[in-house]
């Protein structure tokens, strides 16, 4: 692991500085700085189009696509600045980070030509197909069919914990498409309209009154045949490359936000006069050491993927298993230094969160934001691969352990 960037990428740091001090509003990183209502608005609006103008959406695109062609490093730079200064970026995370870099990597031409505009330029949503009820965290027992009829894909089957899908224009959805062939063999990867007859969303409301999970039932739903990304069958390739875009350029980034809910932690355990109780402040302390040790781990990603050294899935596994449960027990250690207070209902009602993903909170059920990373952290041992996966892949891969056994059927 290498702390030190090389001069060239601090070059490219102050020149990113500059263009951020140059663009955001005044006063914006003097200490206490604020906006209205109308004020963040009027930001969100043109920010954006900023960003497009100075070629920082999707940056670490190629130039022929509408990128900077950026490398890595300079993309972690980009993201590490951004992160410092409190900017955001514009990130649809799904176009940006997954769909859009596997389309890159995987499709043709013609597909790119398609797809990749309306990607950089906002236009077109997306969600992810590819947890199903009975296929999670066994994702290659997925059953949703897609069947070629003429020049289309009839398309049959549920998803569900489908983000955003109540608001996506497409969907990039794992099927089978050769149910003779074995698990990982026998499926595509297919970029399907979810704005059709055929597809019914239902979202599924939880207990702080978000809904962005959804169920999405696929009946007789199409599309074209040329919608396929990297050759029929070779789905599961395909999808393990947008996995692992997951990682990578936010890899030094990523504790930042665990870091920002510590910090209202604190401040939270001193406004309930906590501060002096030595099992809490303890507590604190181990939890910061972990936010740190998060950071260190992104650092080793990062070398990881600049040495082309293959250890990504490793440390992906490592990392996930990590730091969600360390926020588990972050957020168990907020609700305990909240105390009865915890219990109740403290937000406003209605109000969108200032942190991305957490959702909003109906009239009735007002969370407050801490209230509401508590609900979301139960979920973040599950998703993305649960932490009983993510120790099934260190002990084969790492500790050389025998394969867990498969379950028999009766």
């Amino acid at each position: 692991m290498d702390l030190n960037y090389p001069p060239e990428a601090e070059a490219f740091r102050k020149e990113i500085r500059s263009w951020l001090e140059e663009n955001l509003p005044q006063g914006w990183f003097e200490p206490g700085f604020r906006q209205s209502d109308d004020e963040r608005k009027e930001f969100n609006r043109t920010w954006i189009e900023k960003l497009f103008a100075g070629g920082w959406i999707c940056a670490g695109w190629p130039v022929e696509y509408g990128g900077k062609g950026l490398s890595i490093l300079q993309q972690v730079v980009l993201n590490e600045e951004f992160a410092k200064a409190g900017a955001p970026m514009r990130a649809d995370f799904f176009g940006d980070t997954l769909v859009g870099p596997t389309i890159l990597q995987w499709g043709t031409e013609e597909q790119k030509q398609e797809f990749i505009p309306g990607i950089l330029q906002g236009k077109i949503a997306w969600c992810q197909g590819f947890s199903e009820p009975n296929s999670g965290s066994d994702l290659a027992s997925l059953k949703t069919s897609a069947v070629l009829d003429g020049d289309e894909w009839v398309i049959n089957g549920q998803k569900v914990w489908t983000t955003q899908a109540q608001y996506a224009d497409y969907v990039f959805l794992m099927c089978r498409t050769d149910p003779n062939a074995p698990q990982h063999a026998g499926i595509s990867y297919l970029l399907v309209p979810m704005h059709q007859e055929g597809v019914e969303v239902r979202p599924i409301t939880q207990v702080d009154g978000s809904a962005e999970f959804n169920e999405v039932f696929f009946t007789n739903a199409r599309c074209p045949k040329g919608n396929v990304v990297g050759g029929v069958n070779n789905g599961w390739k395909v999808a393990m490359t947008t996995l692992g875009f997951e990682r990578g350029s936010s890899s030094t980034t990523g504790y930042r936000r665990f870091l920002k809910e510590w910090e209202a932690i604190v401040e939270e355990t001193k406004r309930v006069k906590r501060n002096d109780d030595l099992r809490v402040r303890d507590n604190l302390v181990k939890s910061w050491q972990k936010v740190k040790i998060m950071e260190i781990n992104g650092y080793r990603t990062l070398t990881d993927s600049l040495n082309n050294t293959h250890d990504a899935a490793l440390l992906g596994a490592c990392n996930k298993m990590f730091w969600s449960e360390m926020h588990r027990a972050t957020m168990d250690l907020a609700i305990d230094i909240l105390g009865m207070e915890g219990q109740i209902l403290t937000g406003k009602g209605n109000e969108v969160s200032t942190t991305p993903g957490m959702g909003r909170g109906r009239a009735d059920y007002p969370v407050s934001e801490l209230q509401a990373f508590f609900f979301f952290s139960r979920s973040e041992t599950i998703w993305g691969g649960t932490a009983e996966i993510q120790r099934n892949i260190i002990g084969e891969r790492a500790l050389g352990l025998p394969k867990e056994p498969k379950a028999q059927t009766v």
